[in-house]
């Protein structure tokens, strides 16, 4: 089987088949070997001259297309035969006689063509035929992203779509963003390669799937939201795609939040944090918008410490029980926890991740003890609070 540009026009001394390789995601996108061999054709010849994706960009060029006929089979073929593939013999089948009638004839291969090559030139020394493969031009990076564009369509046709799928909304979806996002954060922090590829995917569903529900209201489209954050990180990184110049990582920050505060001409530090945010994650960002007002040192640490010791005394002497102060309760928690945060910040901690890393550690504790529990034929609900306290220390002694 060869590869490259059919010599059109010279006497073919045998017959010949040129197959043209095309992109289901980019099908007006072939190299100049392949619009040569389509359009010296008298007529191209394909498994679905209407279904092909590139079957419009054919036919919008001016060129004949034409289905192909799958030959009848022989007893030969039969013996043959491998399971799922007779469609692709009788087409090749009629491939070569066409081949073998015409001379040259070139075929457009498709989405359900990844078997005909092969088949193809396992019968040609049949007829003495000589194949000839066209190779489609190397696919940009991000085609694949068209495809899921095309799925997601599809899932929202009004007509033969999913019902699911065409009654949700930005409001309903909302909470598998959520999910997802989680999902992903979990993968990498275990540090799992498979998942977190499967779990990207999930968010990069999400957003597909948003920018359809808007191009179905016509607001915005996927295009328009690509663009525009390409557009906001070519803006906000002047040091490389512009004349710009930066001494660090630091520096690229600085020069960020200046950009930024430029396009939004927002009217305070805290504009656009939303306070719906998961709370450590929402204390962690106020304090660190708030730390670039304020002279270093301003935040002292002792004087952090001081708070968190001041809540967690006022939380020890607060009985909500016995005088309803709830409030009081949660206003000393909150203390403490901002507290806690800030010296979160102050030692480069992620006060969120640090925090799921104590709520692993505690439920393995827990898991643990209650295996040790079982093993013992204990029932954790009968067991007081001394003795379930002497297991959980076992459990972690354990570790």
């Amino acid at each position: 089987m060869s590869s490259g540009q059919p010599a059109h026009g010279a006497a073919a001394t045998s017959p010949r088949v040129v197959l043209v390789e095309t992109s289901d995601a980019l099908p007006g996108l072939l190299p100049f070997q392949a619009w040569d061999a389509l359009g010296t054709a008298p007529v191209v010849l394909l498994r679905d001259a209407e279904g092909h994706p590139a079957a419009p960009h054919l036919y919008f060029a001016g060129l004949d297309l034409e289905t192909v006929e799958p030959a009848s089979l022989g007893r030969g073929d039969l013996d043959l035969m491998r399971p799922g593939d007779p469609v692709d013999r009788r087409i090749a089948r009629a491939l070569l006689e066409r081949a073998v009638a015409d001379g040259t004839v070139v075929y457009l291969l498709g989405p359900d063509d990844e078997r005909l090559p092969p088949v193809l030139g396992g019968i040609a020394p049949e007829h003495d035929a000589e194949i000839e493969l066209v190779f489609l031009a190397q696919e940009p990076e991000g085609t694949a992203l068209l495809r899921l564009v095309q799925v997601m369509r599809r899932l929202r046709d009004p007509e033969h779509g999913c019902p699911w799928d065409l009654e949700q909304d930005h409001a309903s979806l909302t909470n598998h963003l959520v999910e997802e996002a989680y999902e992903l954060i979990d993968a990498i922090e275990r540090d799992h390669d498979v998942d977190l590829q499967e779990e990207l995917g999930d968010v990069l569903l999400q957003v597909v799937f948003h920018a359809q529900v808007a191009r179905d209201r016509g607001a915005f489209a996927i295009d328009d939201v690509a663009r525009g954050i390409a557009d906001k990180l070519v803006r906000r990184h002047p040091h490389v795609f512009a004349d710009h110049t930066v001494a660090d990582a630091d520096d690229v920050a600085v020069n960020w939040d200046r950009i930024k505060a430029e396009e939004k001409a927002r009217s305070g530090p805290f504009e656009g944090v939303p306070m719906a945010m998961p709370g450590l994650l929402l204390l962690e960002t106020l304090a660190r918008k708030a730390a670039k007002l304020v002279p270093d040192g301003a935040n002292d640490v002792a004087d952090t410490v001081e708070r968190a010791r001041r809540g967690v005394e006022r939380l020890a002497r607060t009985d909500a029980a016995a005088d309803g102060s709830s409030d009081e309760l949660e206003l000393a928690v909150g203390e403490a926890l901002r507290a806690v945060v800030s010296l979160a910040r102050h030692h480069g901690v992620d006060p969120e991740a640090a925090a799921r890393r104590s709520a692993a550690g505690f439920r393995g504790d827990v898991e643990e003890a209650l295996r040790l529990a079982a093993a013992r034929d204990l029932e954790p609900a009968e067991l007081d609070a001394v003795a379930w306290s002497r297991l959980l220390t076992e459990a972690r002694d354990a570790d």
